[in-house]
């Protein structure tokens, strides 16, 4: 009863806030209804009558996408009010993007989100299914159609979330020039494109055309240093009429603090360097409390807030008529993009003799002034934060090509398509800086040329030979296809011809990962290898695997009366175990290559209906099924290293097992992670899914559309790694998941609990969407007013055992937020022919923000007299945030336009947050949800000839 209350509030709200925009905006205007034609609309492989069908789908064409001033796909289609729960550029300045930026509609999933291009896959830069949009090139783009309702009885079993399907422009005959540089208000953050394109014959009257494309385009970073709103770890704000202060800052400085081990006494961290000198060194700050007088390091003013990124891309098609009925097509993508973070360098805490001199001279002449007996220390240890290596950085770099080819034609008065695609997607991560060889910097230190206890700066050219820069791992994705399409009108209903649409595909996906020596460190396969990389972890492991899989499907649309059209889609998809080259013991020992995994077959379906009782009114509905595989590195992932557990346990394990002698009583325990590699019902099953919609369009004159959507996507057996409080809460249950390891580091063997993948959680989102137009004739010129924006109702996430989590409007913990309202409204004015005037706004709903506690150590508050006080809990909201944009087009003549327009048209900041888990060193406000550059002018000439 409660969630039918909340939809039906959700619906009241924006079915009147749609209707009074209308009603405040009505004129008298006549606007012509533009050409028909028959496509094949995104959704359906039935070819018909390009209007609103069953299904919702949002299209971008090219100058609409021109309206937006996107730099590029991501930012045009994560600009869109239906995508959330993307991978943002900005997540890779601390690796946790991996160079990539993809789609995700209704914060349901990249990986539930079908990408296509020309209505075909493409490959993935995953073992899955997601696509890294920096591999499309945007100046190729015709238009963009967004299907926001499951199509997976359609397109395979991926499609769960929607479809983003991008078209790419064909039988261009001009060559056309456009350029673009986009440059923020402040220091920091600018981008610039160029394009080239010419086609060549007309396909209607030469029966070819060939279409070539070339686009550069370059992204500078932007560094928090040059925004005061994310500048430091110290950032003050005001909350509930209090002044606060983040504290987000580091014991590991340079130069190195140290901690003394005391007997009988809490341990000692103190600055040698800040009671030498009286002052702490550059980003860093004192810390004056009874057990830490030390200098902190304040790592968020050494990152970057948004990577620096390259990117060149190749697109060329051919179209050839053989006759009136049968045309030729092929088309091919190259792109390389590649993609620069850069995070803070890298700490690490170091032993400190206290016979050495090191400890002699830095150590013990102020232990007096401290208060520390030297008799009482019985370690010490250095606090080390390597400046002078630099920031971490990571260069990812891809390089993308996609090559579809085949005929398509009528024959006997049904459409038909052959079609073959092989799409790859290369991905490379590149030590590019910070990152150093352990065994070079430990023979550095040993030679004594390097000083922890020396100011930053000095030490420069002493550590340069042992910073890294090397490959760290390689990526491999091949996708080949085969696919057959057909439709046609099959008999007669009482509403009009019923039309069938059958298919069917065949496709195998390989998916290979190649870590370089360093990143692997020492294991079975190199024993001769001692070297690990310095600033992080170790241990990764090669992947080979591939996987075939086959579907088809049938489509049947019958106009059941002749306002009334019934879509029946039916397929069934059929997948083979997966093939793993490289299978690794527990011991990480290549043992060989094996089937791993189950095969997987299921049949899926789709019903919907559009009925419209007027010529101004159309109501639409649909529900169907479907299934998603386990990505193949769930699968196969070699057994690795996971870090430890968050809390601490007893022994899971007991005596007479051998096991229980590695044991270390209530503690932390080293995990370990990997994909389930069983078969039978101890292996991975499909994911399942039910969704349906409900909507209606209404357009009361010609010159107003009011449309509304209600969604649902359900999603059982959701796989998901095994939480470690599983195996340690019913050890008798898990008891194969804990294993003895031998530690090359220790040197001895330990207890670590191995977390596989399971099909462990379910969820449920559900929303409304609404698109909006409104056009009308004024004294200025013709006026176009879009209001599109997505409401959603629940993100809903369980595991079993745990309460039901609902993401929407909050910080969740998984560190992530669903945003209860995305909306954009933008007014178009195009006066004559020459000038076109856009203003848009763009807006996301506030949330609950992260949870701070005391024992966090994130907050402070700040006294009356400015200085900090004690760490704080606080529960504070994130305000919303609102931007606009401005933008006016002149097309000076037939071949020359220009635009000018303003992004983010107030300069308003991103509002404040205090979200530290999985932020990485970014710090005061999310970056995933919000801008950091700023009022931006950019400047676009197009130029045809």
């Amino acid at each position: 009863m409660l969630v039918e209350k909340k939809i039906s509030r959700a619906v009241r709200v924006i079915c009147a806030s749609g209707l009074v925009m209308g009603a405040g905006l009505m004129a008298q205007a006549a606007y012509a209804d533009e050409a028909v034609q028959r496509v094949e609309i995104t959704g359906s492989s039935i070819k018909r009558i390009a209007k609103e069908g069953a299904l919702p789908v949002q299209t971008l064409s090219n100058a609409e996408i021109q309206k937006t001033g996107a730099k590029n796909v991501e930012d045009l289609v994560q600009g869109l009010p239906a995508m959330q729960g993307f991978t943002a550029s900005s997540e890779s300045v601390n690796g946790g993007g991996g160079g990539v930026q993809n789609a995700s509609v209704h914060s349901i999933g990249a990986g539930y989100t079908l990408v296509l291009l020309n209505g075909r896959r493409i490959a993935s830069y995953g073992s899955g299914s997601a696509v890294n949009l920096s591999s499309i090139p945007i100046s190729a783009v015709e238009r963009v159609e967004v299907l926001t309702d499951g199509a997976s009885a359609l397109y395979g079993s991926d499609a769960i979330a929607g479809v983003v399907n991008f078209i790419l422009k064909k039988n261009q005959t001009d060559a056309i020039i456009e350029a673009t540089f986009n440059k923020p208000q402040q220091n920091g953050g600018s981008s610039s494109n160029f394009s080239i394109s010419k086609g060549f014959g007309n396909l209607e009257s030469d029966r070819f055309n060939v279409l070539l494309s070339y686009a550069h385009d370059e992204q500078k970073e932007l560094n928090a240093n040059q925004r005061e709103f994310a500048k430091s770890g110290l950032q003050q704000f005001t909350e509930g009429g209090k002044r606060y202060s983040l504290y987000q800052l580091a014991v590991n400085t340079t130069p190195a603090s140290v901690t003394l081990t005391q007997k009988n006494k809490p341990a000692l961290t103190f600055s040698p360097n800040y009671l030498r000198d009286g002052k702490c060194a550059p980003n860093t700050s004192y810390i004056g409390t009874e057990n830490d007088k030390s200098c902190w390091f304040d790592y968020a003013a050494t990152v970057m807030l948004l990577p620096e990124s390259k990117r060149d891309s190749l697109f060329g098609s051919l179209n050839f008529k053989i006759n009136d009925d049968t045309s030729f097509f092929a088309e091919a993508v190259a792109s390389r993009f590649s993609l620069t973070g850069r995070f803070a360098p890298p700490a690490q805490v170091i032993a400190l003799p206290t016979t050495s001199a090191a400890y002699a001279k830095n150590v013990a002449p102020y232990l007096a002034k401290l208060g520390v007996n030297p008799a009482d220390v019985t370690k010490a240890q250095m606090n080390l934060r390597l400046v002078d290596a630099g920031g971490r950085a990571n260069e990812y770099k891809t390089d993308a090509k996609h090559i579809a080819m085949g005929v398509n034609g009528v024959l006997k008065g049904y459409d038909y398509s052959v079609s073959y695609v092989h799409s790859e997607n290369k991905q490379s991560t590149e030590y590019a800086g910070g990152f150093m060889s352990r065994n070079k910097y430990l023979a550095i230190n040993s030679a004594g040329g390097f000083d922890p206890f020396a100011a930053a700066g000095s030490a420069q050219a002493v550590l340069a030979p042992a910073i890294l820069h090397e490959n760290q791992d390689k990526t491999t994705v091949k996708l080949d296809v085969v696919s057959v399409r057909g439709s046609g009108e099959v008999f007669a209903a009482p509403g009009g011809m019923a039309q069938l649409g059958v298919g069917a595909d065949m496709s195998k996906q390989s998916y290979a990962f190649d870590p370089s020596a360093i990143a692997q460190g020492p294991n079975p396969q190199q024993p001769n290898f001692t070297d690990t990389p310095f600033g992080s972890a170790p241990g990764a492991l090669p992947v080979d695997s591939s996987r075939k899989n086959w579907g088809t499907f049938a489509e049947l649309l019958v106009p059941v009366l002749k306002n009334l059209d019934v879509t029946a889609a039916v397929r069934y998809d059929s997948y083979d175990a997966v093939k793993n080259g490289k299978v690794f013991d527990l011991n990480s020992k290549l043992i060989g290559s094996e089937t791993q995994g189950n095969e997987n077959a299921k049949a899926t379906y789709k019903l919907s209906a559009v009925f419209r009782p007027t010529d101004k009114m159309l109501l639409r509905g649909s529900y169907g099924t479907g299934f998603k595989v386990a990505d193949m590195e769930q699968i196969t992932k070699p057994i690795s290293d996971f870090g430890v557990t968050s809390g601490k346990y007893n022994c899971p394990v007991k005596a007479p097992d051998p096991r229980a002698a590695d044991c270390k009583g209530n503690t932390q325990y080293d995990l370990l992670a990997g994909g389930n590699a069983l078969k039978g019902d101890n292996g991975l099953k499909p994911e399942e899914s039910k969704q349906w919609t409900l909507g209606f369009r209404l357009e009361p004159t010609a010159a107003l559309s009011v449309g509304l959507d209600l969604w649902n996507v359900q999603i059982k057996n959701q796989i998901d790694k095994l939480p470690e409080t599983y195996p340690f809460a019913n050890p008798a249950k898990y008891n194969n998941l804990f294993s003895t390891v031998f530690d090359a580091g220790q040197g001895q063997n330990k207890l670590a609990t191995l977390l596989p993948y399971y099909n462990l959680a379910d969820a449920n989102y559900r929303g409304i969407d609404w698109d909006n137009s409104f056009k009308t004739a004024t004294p200025l010129g013709a006026l176009t007013i879009n209001w599109t924006g997505t409401y959603m109702l629940n993100a809903d996430f369980q595991v079993p055992g745990s309460e039901v989590e609902n993401s929407v409007g909050r910080f969740d913990s998984r560190n992530n937020v669903v945003f209860r309202v995305i909306t954009r409204v933008a007014a178009s004015l195009k006066q004559s022919d020459m000038f076109t005037h856009t203003v848009a706004m763009n807006y996301r709903s506030g949330y609950h923000d992260q949870v701070v506690t005391t024992d966090d150590g994130t907050v402070k508050a700040v006294n009356a007299d400015g200085t900090l006080g004690d760490y704080v809990d606080m529960k504070r909201d994130v305000s919303s945030y609102m931007t606009f944009d401005w933008q006016t087009r002149a097309q000076v003549n037939k071949a020359l336009a220009v635009t000018v327009g303003i992004k983010n048209l107030f300069n308003v900041d991103p509002p404040f947050s205090v979200r530290t888990a999985g932020g990485g060193n970014q710090i005061g406000y999310d970056a995933r949800y919000a801008s950091s550059l700023g009022r931006q002018i950019y400047v676009t000439g197009n130029y045809r000839f």
